[in-house]
């Protein structure tokens, strides 16, 4: 599609105007007049960062290659864009065709994080489209949304038609093709509530307790389940992967070729929502890694090749497979990155050979400062292995190590906190004992971000810290830190206490997220946008109590707001695990032994997965 005069005017006049023209390599161009379904996908913050999400990669990909569906990106225009928008009368389009996004059939917004909530809604309001759900009438596109935020749905649940739970890459397609044959979006609805995976919050309706908790989910469609059982991929081995991926014209996050090796992870920290939700691990084969990985670089002209999961090391030929990806990217010129690595031996031998001459940061991730703390959060990982991993990595040379801590999680204390400081003074004293006088230019970054309780984890029940409590751990751990060639970072408390509750919300908060917006609330989680005044006005304006989501503890007799969400790990397991943080027991990895998470319970929907019997582990 050709770009017309008065938009060519607009981008002459932007900072980044590459980020709304489109017609980047391998991105899809159809004749609208010849598909049965349009839809939009909607990542609700800017181009660079949208573009560096692989899930848009993998469900543009499996739709476009349905001739009967024609998917198209959106993305969040940045300020300056959204300011000549709004002042001309330029409604928000797709970057494939230029088409207002009020033309779709469907508007899906992939929810990645909770602060970009304001985001979605500003995005419909730039489409010209009603906000809320039920001003939309049939000639309005089905707005729909998915990701990890959609497994507590309830604070967007006024403004999205229907909730994709789970994988999207199978039942986003079948979505699309209910829309086809739907006569009105009642019907559609009524019609994709029976798949696995997909909810609609106008068939239930929330009431509360005196004491403003939940006292029961009211189904107001009979034939809506009971519980909304997340999505699975049947088979991720045989599931459709992008190798023609889209090449952006602009610097992304993260410009380079990914192949997914695994889904979900074994290792059950405790605070991990992504650790619960995408269980069981479902793995490709070395050998279809390899291919994709061949075809992607070929097809995209990518320099780095980077392999994606939540724990890379923990694939079980991993060793093969990055032997033999080291060699390919060798051949190729091209660069290998392997995150999330367990720093143990063979790893290391890994990292020397990918970075030999040029030694970016080594990043370990021990959470917290006391092996008594890291045994609550079930993080199996010792200071033994800490300084061990440590030891190896700067006799082969780097000079610069990054630790990732939490502050606030359940059951910490100041001598935690001590511990994080004596991690970090241990470390450089390795580097002179090993190194003298020649280790000078070795340094130590800690990182520390806050806990946020989580939706379907086992501390969901738990409170989140005040505050007044982040900020005294902050300056507490600032003057522990104050150690020569450590530097410290810590994440701001304002935007951390609104994640919680959102993440912990119920359909109340939809009257804080709206009048937040109304206000101008918007790309929260940019420290430059963020406006901590705007949204203390909204809470009060709203009447909203932020102690209610953040600094109160759940009991387990509480109906929570997410119960209506089915990830297929069982609420006693949940309960089990909160009991044993509690008491400071760990549970080993599902690898040395089942847990009893309750997956098993739909063993049928996992091909090629190993089942253990099922018992859990005290």
């Amino acid at each position: 599609m050709v770009i017309d005069r008065e938009l060519d005017k607009i981008l002459k006049k932007v900072e980044k105007p590459a980020r709304y023209i489109g017609g980047e390599v391998n991105s899809v161009t159809k004749n609208p007049d010849e598909v049965a379904v349009r839809i939009g996908f909607a990542f609700p913050d800017t181009y660079e960062i949208g573009m560096s999400y692989l899930g848009l990669q993998i469900l543009y990909n499996i739709l476009n290659r349905n001739d009967e569906i024609f998917c198209e990106r959106v993305f969040a225009p940045a300020p300056d864009m959204e300011e000549i928008m709004m002042s001309q009368g330029r409604e928000l389009f797709t970057l494939e065709t230029f088409t207002p996004v009020r033309e779709m059939d469907i508007l899906g917004f992939t929810l990645q994080y909770e602060l970009c909530f304001t985001n979605v809604l500003n995005m419909l309001e730039l489409g010209g489209i009603p906000l809320k759900s039920c001003d939309r009438d049939d000639s309005f596109p089905v707005i729909i949304a998915g990701g990890p935020c959609a497994y507590n749905p309830e604070p967007l649940a006024d403004f999205i038609d229907a909730f994709l739970i789970g994988d999207g890459e199978e039942l986003l397609e079948a979505v699309c093709m209910a829309k086809k044959s739907a006569s009105s979006k009642q019907e559609f609805l009524e019609t994709v509530c029976k798949m696995d995976g997909v909810y609609v919050p106008a068939f239930y309706e929330p009431r509360y307790n005196d004491d403003g908790t939940l006292k029961e989910i009211r189904k107001l469609y009979e034939g809506a389940p009971d519980r909304v059982r997340r999505a699975v991929i049947s088979d991720i081995e045989s599931a459709e992967f992008p190798v023609n991926n889209i090449v952006p014209f602009i610097d992304t996050v993260h410009d380079r070729s990914v192949v997914e090796t695994f889904r979900g992870c074994t290792r059950g920290c405790r605070f991990c929502q992504a650790g619960m939700i995408y269980r069981p691990v479902r793995e490709r084969s070395k050998e279809t890694i390899e291919k994709l990985a061949v075809k992607q670089l070929e097809n995209t002209g990518h320099d780095e090749l980077s392999l994606l999961s939540l724990s890379t090391s923990d694939y079980s030929r991993f060793e093969e497979l990055a032997t033999e990806l080291m060699d390919m990217c060798r051949e190729r010129n091209v660069a290998l990155s392997l995150p999330s690595l367990r720093l143990d031996t063979f790893s290391f031998k890994v990292l020397q050979e990918i970075q030999k001459y040029r030694k970016s940061g080594l990043t370990f991730a021990p959470e917290a400062g006391s092996q008594r703390l890291r045994d609550i959060i079930n993080k199996n990982i010792t200071e033994e292995d800490i300084y061990s991993a440590v030891e190896q990595a700067i006799e082969l040379g780097w000079e610069h190590i990054k630790l990732y801590f939490m502050v606030g999680l359940p059951g910490e204390t100041f001598e935690d906190l001590d511990g994080i400081g004596e991690i970090a003074r241990r470390i450089m004293d390795i580097n002179f004992r090993m190194r003298g006088r020649k280790g000078g230019r070795f340094r130590v970054t800690v990182s520390v971000s806050n806990f946020v309780p989580k939706a379907h984890t086992p501390f969901q029940w738990a409170p989140q810290d005040t505050k007044e409590m982040f900020i005294e751990k902050h300056n507490y751990l600032s003057k522990k830190l104050h150690i020569k060639g450590v530097t410290f970072n810590y994440h701001e408390t304002e935007t951390s206490s609104l994640e919680a509750v959102f993440a912990r919300g119920d359909r109340k908060i939809g009257d804080l997220l709206l009048r937040a917006h109304e206000l101008g609330c918007r790309f929260d989680g940019w420290t430059e946008h963020f406006n901590a005044e705007l949204w203390r006005k909204a809470f009060e304006e709203t009447d909203t109590d932020m102690a209610f989501y953040c600094n109160r503890e759940r009991s387990y007799d509480e109906m929570l707001p997410w119960s209506i969400i089915d990830p297929l790990i069982s609420d006693d397991f949940l309960k089990r695990e909160n009991d044993k943080a509690a008491a400071g027991k760990v549970t080993p990895d599902c690898r040395q032994g089942c847990a009893g998470c309750g997956i098993n319970r739909y063993a049928e929907c996992f091909k090629g997965v190993e089942h253990a019997e099922e018992v859990p582990n005290e």
